[in-house]
């Protein structure tokens, strides 16, 4: 059996045709514009996990700062701070000053007492600052709101829902986003004064 050496060359020499090498261009250009596309999107918005977690950080920084303050009945500087079992006045309870919403007169912060860092229950109180003075980077904007909860659930007339658990939400918006924190801060030892 004979084999034709150039019947052999012929068929194992054709080459790729014109419309093979179009079709392959025209799917590697496809294939490339996506991977393109991906990282133009990705690399577009690869600055806002930062943005994100400064203002993680901002809220979660003032919420620590709330939860860490007292929550007592009287103002520190109430007489019968250190032995009243009530937020009234009277005789279980303050001289004459029980802890309501909002800072004291000439308070600053870290103020003495949970309450104080909003000027009403269930309203929102805007900060710009931390707890030493220096602003929050630009473009970021805080607030704090502290709402009364019943304690699990259950409100009595011994444990009214302002008197016993405060929800506190921080919620920190950096341009057309906002997180929200939440903690919650019960009157464990209400006779705590420095």
């Amino acid at each position: 059996m004979c084999i034709d050496a150039h019947a052999l060359r012929t068929t194992r020499q054709q080459g790729l045709t014109m419309i093979e090498l179009i079709l392959f261009i025209v799917i590697v250009s496809v294939a490339v514009a996506g991977v393109l596309s991906v990282i133009m999107l990705t690399t577009g918005h690869s600055a806002d996990p930062q943005r994100r977690k400064q203002a993680l950080a901002i809220a979660e920084g003032l919420l620590e700062e709330v939860e860490l303050a007292r929550f007592t009945y009287c103002d520190p500087s109430d007489a019968n701070a250190t032995t009243a079992t009530q937020a009234a006045v009277g005789p279980n309870g303050c001289a004459s000053t029980v802890e309501n919403a909002g800072p004291d007169a000439g308070e600053t912060r870290p103020y003495d007492n949970v309450n104080d860092y909003v000027s009403a229950y269930n309203v929102a109180t805007p900060y710009s600052t931390n707890v030493d003075g220096s602003s929050f980077p630009a473009g970021y904007a805080a607030s704090i709101t502290i709402v009364p909860e019943a304690l699990n659930g259950i409100a009595s007339a011994a444990a009214p829902l302002s008197t016993e658990v405060l929800r506190i939400s921080v919620k920190v918006s950096y341009g057309s986003d906002s997180i929200t924190v939440d903690g919650y801060r019960t009157r464990y030892d209400p006779n705590a004064v420095p």
